[in-house]
């Protein structure tokens, strides 16, 4: 990794890390106002072109797009119990699908599971995926990504009242029974830390939120801005280790291979943050959280 790059990362890192609750209410799930006078509301461009035979192409004249993401993580992909679907990697879809020309009402959203997101892609049952979807090498092998477009790092879930694990290297010596989603980043990563046995594993981290509340495990581990939304709805039941022990790029999953698609998609990235798009979108979704507004992380290029 270059320095530059390094550099980068770590202040978004530091950003992410200055995340604290506040008064939004415990509990909420409202993430984007009670009055829905704030809601972020993506621009849609009016008439745009693109190259025929490209996935841009295809999609604009269609009119929708089928898009992946996260149905139980609060502030980044939640649908709440009226159907509408919140967070910012929600915003990150419908800014995408708007310079496409697709309205919000156009996308058709599919609960997609972290094991299952290599797979959807690849099947064709989605167009894209933004769903905490850490770039890394082995996925990169089944698909293409675009992005990143946010930087999180691993953490740990715990009670509000427990002392004992204070990171990923007092697991082991408190015997911690850890949960985390199959076929997630962090849930590979956190082998390093326990013991085989005590590693506990579901489709959704709801189910790990559930399984700590009842003592079923004594933590819970995937990245913490995904662990902060769940804190934030635990009612001061929970609360985060604020030890951060890995680097999560999340990218946006396409079909490997489809560069035309990947770059139309960094260049919309790097628009909205240039007009101020991406910042309303965190502001609106994750930020109402957050102290801080974090900036587009440096982009991949497109092979």
């Amino acid at each position: 990794m270059r320095s530059s790059r390094r550099t980068r990362v770590t202040a978004v890192l530091a950003a992410t890390l200055g995340l604290v609750l506040t008064a939004c209410g415990s509990g909420s799930t409202n993430q984007l106002g009670d009055s829905g006078k704030d809601r972020f509301q993506a621009p849609v461009a009016e008439n745009p072109s693109f190259e025929p035979g490209t996935t841009m192409a295809k999609l604009s004249k269609q009119g929708t797009i089928t898009v992946g993401t996260k149905f139980d993580q609060p502030l980044f992909g939640l649908k709440g119990l009226d159907g509408t679907m919140q967070g910012f990697d929600v915003e990150i879809a419908r800014i995408i699908a708007g310079r496409l020309g697709i309205p919000a009402d156009k996308i058709n959203w599919v609960k997609t599971p972290s094991k299952s997101r290599e797979g959807y892609i690849e099947q064709g049952r989605v167009d894209m995926v933004v769903a905490t979807y850490t770039i890394n090498d082995k996925r990169a092998q089944r698909v293409s990504f675009a992005g990143p477009y946010y930087q999180a790092g691993q953490d740990l879930m715990v009670k509000a009242d427990n002392t004992e694990i204070t990171g990923p290297k007092s697991l082991r010596e408190a015997g911690a029974k850890v949960c985390s989603a199959r076929g997630s980043t962090p849930s590979e990563e956190i082998k390093k830390y326990i013991d085989p046995d005590n590693l506990v594993l579901f489709d959704v981290y709801s189910k790990c939120a559930d399984a700590l509340r009842t003592g079923q495990v004594d933590a819970v581990t995937t990245d913490n801005v995904i662990l902060l939304g769940l804190v934030n709805e635990s009612g001061g039941a929970f609360k985060l280790v604020r030890k951060p022990f890995t680097e999560e790029p999340y990218g946006v999953g396409i079909t490997k291979g489809d560069v035309a698609f990947c770059e139309f998609i960094n260049k919309t990235l790097t628009e909205a943050a240039q007009n101020g798009t991406y910042r309303k979108a965190w502001e609106a979704t994750a930020g109402k959280v957050s102290e801080d507004t974090p900036q587009l992380p440096e982009l991949n290029t497109c092979s």
